[in-house]
């Protein structure tokens, strides 16, 4: 259990985003494609271990005076550095070797995402606005991804979407540490200096307002209802708006976004969301005819 905690499985389902591209494009249900992005999924998760491994090593220090990140296997001293080294190699030659025998344009991808993340590891995260554009570029990176693993060419609105969306949820975790701060006194970061509430809370909103115009601006695109054959796209946008302004009470009002992926295994409201828009997209996309939807 205490190596799971390491390589932090829970934060695989960010690997999800693989699929973004397939599910879009209306070919989901396709078998071949569908199982070289799972294997995309693995190897995508292995190499991102890696960076969660590398950067708790680093970090093992500031994390002990962190509330939450002190409980981390390296921090605690439940895993010693040595083994932490040699799983992080062990994962590393898999994740690369899966994505390889996947695609190696693929791989190429994933090695774009190691190197940058190896970067943010090494001090870029301590560069204040660089290091949340750092996070939600590997967003981009995963959907790019599986666009080539699923050979799905990625439209401007899908890859400007993942980057607002991943951005404005960094943002709010970089608020989240603002507010530790505050109850502590002490830095969880060094890019938190050149950040305070007031900037972090405009950052929100005006992000928050980019991604609802730009997915709006996206259902109802020509290029996307002369794709996917429906104009009824834009029913799914209440979904969007609900889950961002449920995400910016969480960070706002209730001062307790903490990780995004903890987030959203335990928050009810935003798990309903997810799921309705999910349904209701599956259907608008795969049975653009049925009745209820007109």
């Amino acid at each position: 259990m205490v190596y799971l905690k390491l390589i932090r499985i829970k934060h695989w389902v960010k690997n999800l985003f693989l699929f973004i591209p397939l599910f879009f494009s209306g070919d989901i249900l396709n078998l071949t494609y569908f199982t070289a992005l799972v294997q995309g999924f693995f190897a995508f998760g292995l190499v991102a271990s890696c960076v969660y491994i590398l950067n708790d090593y680093r970090d093992i220090d500031a994390d002990r005076k962190h509330p939450e990140k002190c409980k981390r296997p390296l921090a605690s001293g439940e895993v010693s550095k040595n083994s932490a080294l040699v799983l992080l190699a062990l994962f590393l030659l898999a994740g690369f070797s899966l994505a390889i025998f996947t695609s190696p344009k693929y791989a190429f991808i994933l090695g774009i995402y190691f190197v940058m993340n190896v970067g943010y590891s090494f001090g870029l995260k301590h560069i204040s606005i660089l290091d949340i554009c750092i996070v939600a570029t590997g967003f981009v990176l995963r959907v790019k991804g599986g666009g080539v693993i699923s050979d799905t060419p990625l439209t401007h609105w899908m890859t400007l979407m993942v980057f607002l969306l991943a951005l404005f949820i960094a943002i709010a975790k970089r608020r989240d540490d603002l507010v530790i701060k505050q109850a502590l006194g002490v830095d969880m970061r060094k890019a938190s200096k050149k950040y305070n509430i007031e900037y972090l809370n405009l950052s929100l909103t005006m992000i928050s307002g980019i991604v609802i115009v730009s997915y709006i601006m996206y259902t109802i695109s020509p290029d996307t209802v002369g794709r996917i054959n429906n104009y009824r796209l834009y029913y799914t946008s209440i979904f969007v708006i609900a889950g961002i302004l449920r995400y910016l009470q969480i960070a706002i009002v209730e001062n307790n976004t903490g990780s995004p992926t903890e987030l959203l295994y335990r928050d009810r409201f935003i798990q309903i969301v997810l799921l309705l828009w999910l349904i209701i997209f599956f259907f608008l996309i795969y049975f653009p005819d049925i009745t209820i939807f007109s």
